[in-house]
């Protein structure tokens, strides 16, 4: 009586959780989205393990290569034990404390994230995952969940954003990962929550290795485009992976990481997906990243991932000395890769009215026969982020924290696009 209960609740509270006559009252059953597959599907709950998989497809008699229906309810592998209010070892039977640690973490991951709607010591409701238990040499583990700290700086603004939200620095809590490419201060990615897991992203910082860009001059140092679309793409891109995304860096540089500095260095040491060395030739370079985000989104697609999107990051300079907002491209005749791109004005233009409501926003929108957006095959956006020659654009670049808020603000109409 009392989980049937807890399944009933689950329905009122959680849209996503619902309930189906058919499964036992063991399992915890979820409604399939739009665009999942198998592998993002259970990557939602955090059991996208192959014993889990194999369970998953088990289960809901579905067959190694089955697709998931939008609106279709299906049985997790996630069972669930009712909690005697005294440990998570006499409630399952299984005398092992590290073992039961390990629970303990993924139920209040899950709570953490939004997917479970109560803590299990109030719901008396604990999640189980069927690896834990008929597949244990998985040796699956959970992070530890602690307080989020968010890092304040203070930076001249060109927008003023006194009280926006600027990059956040780990310091504990449910951690998404550890990735090399953001650099020590930035590597620990925290696990804000999860709501874009089963979205895959493909991010390109413009030009690099022997191709710096556009070249502007501040002082005397110089500008290089490739450098500034590159933070840009990396803040970016660890926003998306604070909230569950699937992310490839098309253009990586393993040594530079996100970088507070006004001034970035310029390199050429940049490689495309995978470790490969950009060649010289303009065609060859363009060619060597569409090629390289067609293998993977071919390769996603079969794996029942159908919502991934394209994200290009370049800075103007056609425009001699001439100040731009930030502005849009999408592909021509592609309405989804035309909404893509309205959705992100969009959300730059609500910005730049909340901040600076004097001042107006001037991006534009429009279709344009670029490689990058011709010859790639996941929905697309070219997005410009200034003139790197004009002297109030280069603020925007410069300073850390106006880099910082495009990436919040782009990742912000990220998600809008993604609900």
């Amino acid at each position: 009586m009392i989980l049937l209960r807890f399944i009933f609740l689950l329905f009122l509270l959680n849209p996503f959780l619902s309930l189906q006559s058919s499964p036992a009252p063991d399992h915890v059953t979820a409604t399939a989205q739009k665009g999942d597959g198998v592998y993002s599907f259970l990557e939602k709950y955090l059991v996208k393990s192959p014993c889990n998989i194999s369970y998953f497809r088990k289960i809901n008699n579905l067959k190694k290569g089955d697709g998931l229906h939008a609106n279709q309810t299906y049985r997790l592998p996630i069972l669930v034990y009712t909690y005697n209010g005294r440990s998570i070892r006499s409630t399952t039977g299984i005398n092992d404390l590290p073992w039961a640690e390990n629970i303990q973490k993924f139920n209040e991951l899950l709570k953490e994230g939004g997917i479970k709607p109560e803590d299990y010591r109030k719901d008396k409701a604990l999640w189980v995952p069927y690896n834990q238990i008929h597949c244990r040499s998985e040796n699956v583990s959970y992070q530890e969940v602690t307080e989020v700290k968010e890092i304040e700086t203070e930076t001249e603004s060109e927008t003023e954003p006194e009280k926006e939200t600027v990059q956040k620095e780990y310091t504990g809590g449910p951690l998404r990962g550890n990735y090399a490419i953001f650099g020590e201060k930035y590597g620990k990615v925290p696990l804000l929550s999860t709501k874009l897991s089963g979205k895959v992203y493909y991010v390109v910082g413009g030009h690099g290795g022997p191709d710096p860009g556009a070249i502007g001059t501040f002082g005397n140092h110089k500008l290089c485009e490739d450098e500034y679309a590159y933070d840009v793409a990396l803040r970016l891109t660890r926003n998306l992976l604070a909230h569950g995304a699937t992310v490839y860096m098309i253009t990586r540089d393993e040594n530079d990481g996100i970088r507070d500095d006004q001034i970035l260095t310029c390199d050429k040491d940049e490689t495309i997906w995978v470790n490969k060395k950009i060649p010289a030739g303009q065609a060859e370079r363009l060619n060597q990243r569409s090629d390289a985000i067609n293998k993977l989104y071919k390769k996603n697609k079969k794996q029942g991932v159908f919502y991934q999107r394209l994200v290009v990051i370049h800075v103007d300079s056609d425009r001699k000395n001439e100040k731009v907002d930030l502005y849009f491209y999408h592909k021509e005749d592609d309405e989804e890769s035309k909404e893509l791109a309205l959705t992100l004005q969009q959300k730059m233009k609500q910005k730049y009215d909340e901040i600076r409501k004097n001042r107006g926003y001037e991006g534009s929108v429009t279709p344009r026969d670029l490689h990058m957006l011709r010859e790639t095959e996941p929905t697309a956006v070219f997005i410009e982020l200034g003139n790197i020659k004009n002297s109030n654009d280069q603020q925007r670049l410069i300073q850390e924290r106006n880099r910082q808020l495009i990436a919040d603000w782009l990742f912000e109409g990220l998600v809008e696009d993604a609900q």
